[in-house]
């Protein structure tokens, strides 16, 4: 075996450096084919001297002394860079204020998106990240998008918080377009349409499937989006795939846009801005 190894070491080293490289670069073309970040080749849309206001999470461990999470990565970065590349202004809060944790997982090498490539190498982006605004200071009315972006910690703050609710009210009664993909459409529980009632009642929305959260194993946490969402009398429409996280849908319903999960922030954001009045670019 010895002088097997010995006489067939070149040859060895070269299908170990071959195979190396297919999984290197193959692996992340092989989950983009299969749904994951999957290219957005829809319509795009720009709303020059436009307002748009991202809100993440601050919720930063699986519950108390869990596993590291945040906002996923890309459901933050991809809006951001279409909202920016539609000429907007953007602002980026958090239920409170400062540093803004991201999942870990989000920019591993087989996972990370285009636009999160352009975060890591955006420090104007990654300052307004670690100091991104407090909710509770901001007049939301004077924003034409408000985007909830997901991940898992937003099921610990998005959906519990008063302020992020009665805020959001405020900005859709004054006409504003709200929404958000993944777990962000959490933050729409506690917010009231222009009647006094729940703003999700009877809307056709979509988030994070009760299947996708079962898939990934990650189930304790305090709220589920579908679940939710369900329950608060929001007419839920997702897709599904043999995994939901490859599965994309976005759903507009007036002045409401929501994604079902990570795949879908590119198409959110400029339905978002259609929504707001924007036009083709």
């Amino acid at each position: 075996m010895k002088s097997f190894i010995k006489r067939h070491l070149p040859a060895i080293i070269v299908v170990i450096l071959v195979l190396g490289l297919v999984v290197r670069f193959g692996l992340p073309v092989g989950l983009r084919a299969m749904g994951l970040h999957a290219p957005y080749t829809g319509q795009r849309y720009m709303l020059p001297q436009g307002r748009a206001l991202i809100i993440c999470t601050s919720q930063d461990t699986l519950g108390e002394g869990g596993a590291k999470t945040g906002v996923f990565g890309s459901e933050l970065t991809a809006p951001y860079c279409e909202f920016t590349d539609g000429r907007m202004k953007v602002d980026i809060a958090s239920i409170q204020g400062g540093e803004i944790p991201i999942d870990p997982i989000s920019f591993k090498w087989f996972i990370k998106s285009p636009s999160d490539v352009r975060y890591l190498s955006d420090s104007v982006l990654q300052d307004k990240v670690k100091r991104s605004l407090l909710i509770d200071d901001i007049d939301f009315t004077k924003y034409d998008i408000i985007y909830l972006a997901g991940g898992w910690g937003a099921a610990y703050d998005l959906g519990v918080s008063k302020v992020l609710g009665d805020k959001i009210t405020r900005a859709y009664g004054a006409g504003k377009v709200v929404g958000g993909v993944c777990h962000g459409p959490l933050g729409l529980l506690l917010a009231r349409d222009e009647k006094g009632n729940p703003l999700v009642r009877g809307r056709r929305l979509t988030a994070v499937t009760d299947k996708q959260v079962k898939e990934l194993g990650i189930t304790m946490t305090p709220q589920h989006p579908e679940r939710e969402l369900r329950a608060a009398g929001a007419v839920f429409e997702s897709s599904t795939a043999f995994r939901d996280m490859f599965a994309n849908n976005a759903v507009v319903d007036g002045r409401i846009v929501t994604g079902q999960n990570q795949n879908a922030g590119e198409e959110v954001a400029n339905k978002m801005i259609e929504a707001a009045g924007g036009a083709r670019r």
